[in-house]
């Protein structure tokens, strides 16, 4: 198989509704949104952060990643999909079509 199949290519998307009443809630979601830029992902939208992995295995390193520094509360939701499908997002600004403004890729050396 390709090493760079549109199959292969994985998308990690996490979605998130955090709670910001308090300042230890304000600061959980601070530092959940820190950690995932140290991790490699790019905000989406508002609560949407996506990250390039180059197979599924390494989505789940990531996956795992964020798992490990999840905030006591408020809710978050991982979805792992192809590259194929990202590519088929339609995005729309009121009734006019947007162009999905993909983060750039990462150069992984291993």
């Amino acid at each position: 198989m390709d090493r760079f199949s549109e199959y292969r290519i994985m998308w990690l998307l996490v979605l998130f509704d955090l709670p910001t009443e308090t300042k230890k809630e304000k600061k959980a979601y601070v530092d959940f949104r820190k950690n995932l830029q140290r991790d490699g992902f790019t905000m989406f939208q508002f609560s949407i952060y996506v990250r390039h992995c180059m197979s599924s295995e390494n989505a789940e390193v990531h996956k795992n990643r964020v798992k490990s520094f999840l905030p006591q509360h408020g809710q978050v939701g991982i979805i792992c999909i192809t590259d194929k499908q990202f590519g088929s997002i339609e995005l729309f600004y009121g009734k006019k079509t947007q162009e999905v403004n993909t983060p750039g890729q990462q150069l992984e050396l291993f």
